[in-house]
């Protein structure tokens, strides 16, 4: 059988965040519509099957390469809250009556402040959208001055109704977010008040309301946190206690349980699992004066990632002093004083381009230019 040619064509990753745009013409987005031949080209007729008469729309599989992957620049969304909550969609999940609404306040509380959660969790400063659906603005009113008193912010905002997901709850939050371009982190307390009345809770129907869910993070850079219950039954896996199928976890991309040994108890435990976060255990207790959640541990130390020597070395050079650089990536590793290959540095530029970003506040572009390729770094200076 002779060789065949595999055919390729880029999957454009999903947009980044403000901090870290792909250039138009840059390395990142290469046009590989013209380097794909025909499908009757590539394949010959060596088979027994009639290629002619394949749909290709739903037999042509799109594919990137390792080096394409390495390539290209994927911005790399700073956390919500560091350590704890990234953007995407993550549930919340306890009995009811369990303090999980004071604890939800809480968090929207300090992300609109900009105050650490626990003063040992950063979070990013935003406005935060809170449906409060169970509740009213009169309950709302009181549980945040038992809770906070009268230091305020303009960056939080509550609702108290809303529409069910299939009549307009997208359409809702989606005007929310063009309205307050800053907007981080919307909270759903719960998840029942927006399903669609009437509809079956199968895998499936669970599997795509997370979906819809995870199509505006994505597209928006948002966490959402679906704030639900947990079922009656026992379980030695705390996560196995989520009421519903498997498909409210499984398309999630976290959870948090939060548990009791006993109802009466002011002690908690809150248990953290997530696709790019490592699982955790907090304990909590409640502090019976303004009834905010309080850490008392954490069973597990947090594991940070080692600084990257290259990144280092970058900062050492991009400073208020000499904020913007651009030139060849030959010229770069001279800049630098690296002993890299150019193509080398490039693609660990291209791997760490959000670390770079959210750790040192210096902006990474790689383009090409009639000349030849260009990089760019520059300070945030705002």
């Amino acid at each position: 059988m002779m060789e065949q040619k595999e055919m390729t064509a880029l999957n454009p990753s999903v947009g980044a965040d403000e901090e870290q745009s792909n250039n138009e013409h840059g390395n990142s987005i290469t046009d590989y519509g013209e380097k794909c031949n025909s499908f009757e080209a590539n394949y010959e007729n060596d088979f027994d099957f009639d290629y002619q008469n394949l749909d290709f729309d739903e037999e042509y599989v799109d594919t990137i390469t390792m080096n394409e992957l390495y390539n290209s620049v994927y911005g790399l969304k700073p956390p919500i809250v560091e350590g704890l909550l990234n953007s995407g969609v993550y549930l919340f999940v306890g009995a009811p009556k369990l303090g999980k609404s004071f604890l939800m306040a809480q968090l929207a509380y300090h992300v609109s402040t900009g105050i650490p959660l626990w003063k040992q969790f950063p979070v990013r400063q935003s406005t935060v959208l809170y449906f409060a659906l169970e509740d009213d603005y009169c309950r709302l009113q009181r549980r945040m001055y038992k809770m906070f008193g009268t230091e305020t912010t303009d960056n939080l905002h509550f609702a108290v109704n809303s529409h069910h997901l299939g009549d307009g709850l997208c359409e809702q939050i989606q005007g929310f977010i063009n309205r307050h371009r800053d907007t981080r982190l919307i909270i759903i307390d719960t998840l029942q008040k927006v399903r669609d009345v009437g509809s079956d809770y199968s895998y499936q129907r669970d599997y795509e309301f997370i979906a819809a869910m995870k199509e505006i993070a994505e597209k928006t850079g948002v966490c959402i946190i679906l704030v639900h219950h947990t079922r009656k039954q026992k379980s030695d896996d705390s996560f196995d206690m989520i009421s519903g199928t498997n498909g409210l976890l499984g398309a999630a991309d976290g959870a948090f349980i939060l548990q009791k040994e006993k109802r009466t108890s002011n002690k908690a435990t809150l248990d953290i699992s997530g696709r790019d976060q490592q699982d955790q255990r907090l304990e909590l207790v409640r502090n019976a004066e303004n009834l905010t959640w309080e850490l008392v541990k954490a069973e597990v130390e947090l594991w940070k990632e080692p600084p990257e020597p290259l990144l280092v070395e970058i900062a050492k050079h991009i400073t208020p002093d000499c904020p913007k650089w651009q030139g060849s990536p030959t010229e770069l590793c001279d800049f630098l004083g690296v002993n890299l290959k150019a193509n080398a540095l490039t693609m660990k530029l291209n791997v760490n381009a959000g670390r770079l970003w959210n750790e040192y506040g210096i902006r990474y572009q790689n383009r090409r230019s009639h000349s030849g390729r260009v990089v760019e770094l520059a300070l945030n200076q705002t």
